[in-house]
């Protein structure tokens, strides 16, 4: 990735704050149902998420957690927006389905979006990924492990934007944010290793001055980021994805989400971006 002037864009996201987190049952590979999580620690660690991005500029609007919903702090799951349009989520495990009504009543509420309501399964965007200075407006998709690859053609009937579909083969790697983040409106960061041979292909054509991570990376939710062009948000423990972005040129901000992680998720996982 060449090295430019990287400039900020102020964004509006969504997020949901812990209330209710609990590691209850397991349908991750990272989350263990024998670690106690600290449900304080997890809200402070929330807030400061939180106060990091609207200390940048960034608009925050808060969704209110659900008793019995522990998993509705990934709110980026529950829907993914483009253009004022949003398409909903429909999710794979039962534990988590009643977080899709949470979302659409959020929008209907506070929105005069166009809201429609999915047919195929797929969460949001943990497996979606916008990139409006790419090729006109381009949407990466993740399959494989959450969401069906049906979900695509019906995501780009509803948005209108050509959706690229990419194979997740990597369980550790089950959505698409924690293999693969947008640096800004036209540049990517991934993890070779979670997508198929085909899938690193297409990537590698559409993408050849993208940011390429390695497994520790990785596995250190180093990807499952949030940038507003310039400052790249990650949890503390991403140190070695903290020095790739910063030699191309963007800035680190790190907040500690150890407890999130407890759930399989980190930055990106608890925010959503609304797109008007």
């Amino acid at each position: 990735m060449s090295h430019v002037e990287r400039l900020p864009r102020n964004r509006t996201y969504l997020m949901c704050p812990p209330e209710h987190f609990t590691v209850e049952y397991a349908i991750n590979p990272w989350m263990d149902i024998e670690v106690a999580v600290d449900a304080g620690r997890a809200l402070h660690q929330w807030e400061a998420l939180r106060t990091t991005l609207t200390g940048l500029g960034h608009q925050v609007h808060v969704l209110d957690a659900r008793p019995g919903l522990p998993d509705m702090v990934y709110s980026a799951n529950g829907a993914f927006s483009v253009d004022g349009t949003v398409y909903g989520a429909r999710f794979k495990y039962p534990q988590r389905a009643a977080e899709a009504a949470a979302h659409q009543a959020f929008y209907a509420s506070s929105f005069s979006w166009r809201f429609v309501a999915p047919q195929q399964v797929n969460e949001g965007e943990g497996d979606f990924a916008y990139l409006p200075g790419a090729y006109g407006g381009l949407v990466l998709a993740g399959y494989g492990f959450r969401t069906d690859p049906a979900a695509h053609a019906e995501a780009q009937e509803v948005l209108g934007r050509p959706v690229i579909s990419l194979n997740l083969v990597d369980p550790a790697f089950y959505h698409l944010d924690t293999a693969l983040a947008a640096l800004d409106d036209r540049h990517v960061t991934y993890y070779p290793g979670a997508f198929s041979p085909a899938s690193q292909r297409v990537l590698a054509q559409l993408f050849p001055d993208a940011l390429l991570a390695d497994r520790e990376d990785a596995e250190a939710f180093g990807l499952n980021l949030v940038s507003d062009g310039r400052h790249v948000i990650l949890n503390t423990e991403a140190t070695g994805m903290a020095r790739k972005v910063r030699a191309a040129g963007y800035d680190p901000v790190h907040v500690d989400l150890s407890e999130l992680k407890r759930g399989g998720g980190s930055v990106k996982c608890a925010v959503a971006e609304l797109r008007a």
